[in-house]
């Protein structure tokens, strides 16, 4: 068997208060809202694995769930250590990034970015989207410093000079925006149901 060319990271480490905390657990569709983008990650075909700060409530998960530190709160944390889960494997894989929040992935869509060459961030409506995004093990030292100099995700991920996944490049997939959107307030995940009832267009 050979080594993946990319493991899926779904970064469940937020606080989620604006939806009364607990995110990855609140019902979405009928299933917990982490389900979603680790059902993506399947379809895929990739390993997926969960990073969150410890006591985190998650729904019970086959996944294999990596633990960042209590402190600092800030989501390069979890990108640090899926970047590190990696580096155990020989070959290492890259990680393709994922928030607990996004339930509008697909298979095919995770799996294009998994086939890529170095960094790559999705970009929607002129903004880079760091939750969707491919990040290789060498990139470790870069992305630690950021953290350091508490240093944005967005700006920790543009300094890595990624691929940038336009909307042209996301549109063969689902709509872009769809795809990028994360749940994180009541009104978001009202539309996620609405969206979630309706027949795909």
């Amino acid at each position: 068997m050979t080594e993946p060319e990319a493991i899926v990271a779904v970064l469940a480490g937020g606080r989620g208060e604006r939806l009364g905390g607990a995110k990855p657990t609140v019902a979405l569709g009928g299933r917990a809202l982490i389900r979603h983008p680790l059902a993506a990650a399947h379809d895929a075909g990739l390993e997926a694995v969960v990073v969150a700060k410890p006591g985190t409530p998650l729904p019970e998960l086959s996944e294999t769930v990596l633990q960042e530190p209590e402190l600092p709160r800030h989501p390069l944390c979890g990108v640090i250590a899926a970047l590190e889960y990696a580096t155990e494997r020989s070959p290492a894989p890259a990680v393709v990034l994922l928030a607990c929040d996004m339930p509008f992935l697909t298979g095919p869509l995770l799996r294009w970015l998994a086939e890529l060459d170095g960094p790559a961030v999705a970009e929607v409506d002129g903004q880079l989207q760091p939750l969707l995004a491919r990040c290789l093990p060498r990139d470790l030292p870069q992305l630690r410093d950021a953290l350091a100099a508490e240093r944005s995700l967005r700006a920790a991920i543009a300094a890595l000079e990624p691929r940038i996944v336009g909307e042209l490049e996301l549109s063969p997939f689902g709509r872009p925006e769809r795809l990028c959107f994360n749940v994180n307030d009541a009104a978001d995940l009202a539309r996620a149901e609405d969206w979630l009832a309706r027949v795909p267009d």
